[in-house]
């Protein structure tokens, strides 16, 4: 199940505030209430921890723990049943003075279904099942090799990474002719076998047991891609997933992203091909049809205003306060809105041009 960007973006926040907020003492409150279950039941447990947190010795802490407790009741009474993925509350002293007390509640309805149900008091939040939400549902293996050289390297979500670099000690062109021409075609022959074997099994070590694979894109030169393919000893359930055989020119960290655009059909459905996408769109009205398009807080929000945006693409670096409110004005208007990452040079081109923020238009502003 995929998260789209202002959930995943609201996720990201609430993560990173909950994260930051450490107790002097177990006086933090997180409860966690799956989908399904029977949300008066819980509240009625939690009041009963009341009663348990009263025996704490330090007054300090228990007043903070007992308050915290009676905070989260009051919240599920606004409850008539659980959100459909579930509830997240998250309550406690987060005060930053010795001995002060602020009670704080944060309360989530989840973006994918809760799969635990969580009571605890702890010097910490619990955010580990919140955070499993935002890592990456699939992964692309990429590998691009030629006879001199293999980078191994993964996608994931919208980065692209280089796990390991490969060389196969193969020498250049000789001059030699005759039967020195052939021995020399021999020896090169058994270390591109045996370049190829190393490269099988670099990509069984770091693939094989990984859950998240969804698919392999290979690229390189005609044809020693296909070779590798015939001959390189590649486990059968890794062949299985190359879903794309690409010509590349490059075998370093360029050719894994020249792999990745060159497979963009087979992989559509990926966030940096979809992202890459949207802003290809963008910039190409920009170029094409300039009058529908606008960039920059003040062009944007003049769009907004007048109900002619179509997509609103706000930049992750845009300060929160002018993301919450351009999110608000495409919402008022029904326009997506789209959050584009800083993690690639498409990201940054985005936000170097806009300032962080850009819209496609539904009809010209003049």
């Amino acid at each position: 199940m995929e998260i789209d960007d202002k959930k995943r973006q609201e996720l990201e926040e609430l993560v990173a505030l909950l994260r930051g907020i450490k107790g002097t003492h177990t006086e933090l409150v997180t409860v966690y209430i799956p989908s399904g279950t029977n949300i008066h039941q819980v509240s009625n447990q939690i009041s009963a921890e009341r009663s348990t947190a009263e025996n704490i010795k330090s007054k300090q802490t228990r007043t903070a723990v007992v308050t915290a407790l009676e905070t989260i009741v009051r919240k599920l009474k606004e409850y008539r049943q659980t959100p459909p993925n579930g509830l997240a509350l998250f309550s406690g002293n987060v005060s930053e003075r010795e001995g002060g007390q602020d009670i704080k509640i944060w309360a989530f309805e989840p973006p994918k279904p809760l799969g635990i149900r969580l009571y605890r008091c702890d010097k910490e939040f619990v955010i580990d099942p919140l955070q499993e939400m935002l890592d990456v549902d699939e992964v692309y293996g990429l590998l691009v090799i030629d006879r001199q050289q293999a980078t191994i390297g993964s996608l994931e979500g919208k980065q692209i990474k280089v796990i390991r670099t490969l060389t196969s000690g193969i020498p250049g062109k000789i001059r030699a002719g005759g039967q020195s021409a052939q021995r020399f075609a021999r020896i090169t022959e058994g270390l591109a076998v045996e370049f190829f074997r190393r490269v099988a099994e670099a990509m069984k070590e770091i693939f094989f047991d990984m859950p998240k694979l969804k698919g392999i894109l290979v690229g390189g030169p005609i044809p020693t891609k296909e070779d590798f393919l015939d001959e390189g000893q590649l486990v059968t359930k890794l062949k299985e997933k190359v879903i794309a055989v690409k010509d590349i020119g490059y075998v370093d960290e360029h050719g894994l992203e020249l792999l990745v655009e060159a497979s963009e059909e087979d992989i559509m459905q990926q966030e940096l091909i979809k992202e890459k996408n949207i802003l290809t769109k963008f910039f190409e009205t920009l170029g094409k049809h300039r009058e529908k398009a606008a960039y920059g807080l003040d062009q944007v929000r003049l769009a907004l205003q007048r109900g002619a945006v179509d997509t609103l693409l706000i930049s992750k670096k845009l300060p929160k306060k002018e993301m919450e409110e351009l999110e608000e004005s495409a919402e008022n208007i029904g326009a997506k809105v789209i959050i584009i990452s800083v993690e690639n040079q498409d990201g940054e081109q985005f936000l170097n041009l806009t300032k962080g923020a850009g819209a496609i238009l539904r009809f010209a502003l003049q």
